[in-house]
């Protein structure tokens, strides 16, 4: 096990009963009636998880990334819907004005965020702009006192529930990436509109929707950043955001194995467990061994955030291994438990399709593979 601080087992001690006692018993729940878990929300504003790595001046907790990593992986463990509500609001919702705004701006929108008073969104993804973000077609053009927004996002989590989103639009289309530039919004304004809910095949009690953007105005003082440099602000925002994937993964892992090596202990077949079969043994082995390399590459980009170096090739490597072993993990879970596994009855079946989204949100598995060599080649 990594050396942690008696901050961080604290961390993982709260958070870790806290998503037994009230996460868990929901999670079926939330992901058969695709509802929102507003009591868990709730909860962790109260917790002050909503914030954790913020500082105490503008409504967080003060700790580091690791404790926040920490506990996502944590509430992961038993429900990745409720946990990539967290990630969203916290990396997402909450990044970009930590990130890039005025000290105005972080009281009168961090603030309340990192507080746990409200919800924060991250509007990036377009129906033409997914991995080629920098395809962003949402406009804003300059008008009286602020911008005239058009445009429409798809995929924004927690957008349903979220008082502020964070948005890109390009303000200067002759610039091409420079020409975009990043906003916060209440989304009380004018011309704002939740669309379409998304049908999902996992992380079902997680709000994933349309957003559209007609004619609002947007004061200039919600502009974060100078005009120039939105979507830079916002490609730093998910470099941290990876970190929050592949922990959440990485809790998806530990669950589905936890399941597993439970499982295989009072599960007979042949007059024993078939924890004593050579083929069961072997699979298990290999799950805590990746789970195990999948946590030290987690942590270790997140040290390296606290400390304030160069963490993009890491957070790219971690997020990467952890949700394509995410993947391998919750599916050898399901093989160990057979047809029960197959069936809703047990958390595996869902937690396989949760983790899946690990390896398309925040940067495909394929762009993570991109970033990872261009820091290579590049002698970073």
């Amino acid at each position: 096990m990594l050396m942690l601080t008696e901050q961080h087992h604290q961390v993982r001690d709260m958070v870790r009963r806290f998503a037994e006692d009230v996460v868990a018993p929901r999670a079926r729940e939330l992901d058969e009636t695709e509802t929102f878990p507003h009591e868990a929300v709730k909860h962790m504003a109260e917790l002050g998880l909503l914030g954790l790595p913020y500082p105490e001046e503008y409504g967080g907790a003060g700790m580091d990334t690791l404790s926040y990593a920490i506990a996502v992986e944590e509430v992961a463990r038993v429900c990745a819907s409720t946990a990539i509500t967290l990630a969203a609001h916290v990396s997402l919702g909450c990044g970009p004005v930590a990130g890039v705004g005025t000290h105005e701006q972080k009281l009168r929108f961090l603030k309340p965020m990192a507080s746990g008073e409200v919800l924060g969104a991250f509007g990036l993804t377009e129906p033409n702009a997914g991995s080629d973000a920098a395809g962003t077609q949402t406009r804003a053009v300059k008008a009286e006192g602020g911008w005239r927004v058009n445009g429409s996002k798809i995929y924004i989590t927690n957008a349903s529930w979220s008082k502020y989103i964070t948005l890109t639009a390009v303000t200067d289309p002759s610039k091409g990436a420079n020409g975009i530039s990043a906003f916060i919004m209440d989304t009380s304004t004018p011309g704002f509109r939740v669309g379409k809910k998304e049908k999902k095949m996992g992380l079902r009690g997680s709000d994933t929707v349309e957003v559209v953007f007609e004619d609002c105005l947007i004061p200039d003082d919600q502009m974060l950043g100078d005009q120039t440099d939105g979507f830079k602000a916002f490609m730093k925002t998910l470099q941290g955001g990876r970190i929050s994937i592949g922990a959440l993964a990485l809790g998806c892992a530990q669950g589905a194995y936890e399941h597993a090596v439970s499982y295989a202990k009072v599960r007979h077949q042949f007059g024993q467990p078939i924890a004593n079969f050579q083929a069961v043994q072997f699979m298990l082995a290999d799950m805590a061994m990746k789970i195990e390399a999948a946590r030290h590459l987690v942590y270790h980009a997140a040290q390296l955030k606290d400390a304030g170096k160069s963490f993009v090739k890491e957070a790219s490597m971690a997020k990467l291994f952890a949700s394509e072993i995410g993947n391998w993990v919750t599916d050898k879970s399901i093989q160990i438990h057979g047809g029960m596994g197959y069936c809703r009855d047990l958390p595996v079946e869902r937690m396989h399709r949760d983790v899946k989204l690990m390896e398309i949100g925040e940067g495909t598995s394929e762009i993570q593979r991109m970033v990872i060599a261009r820091e290579i080649l590049s002698g970073r």
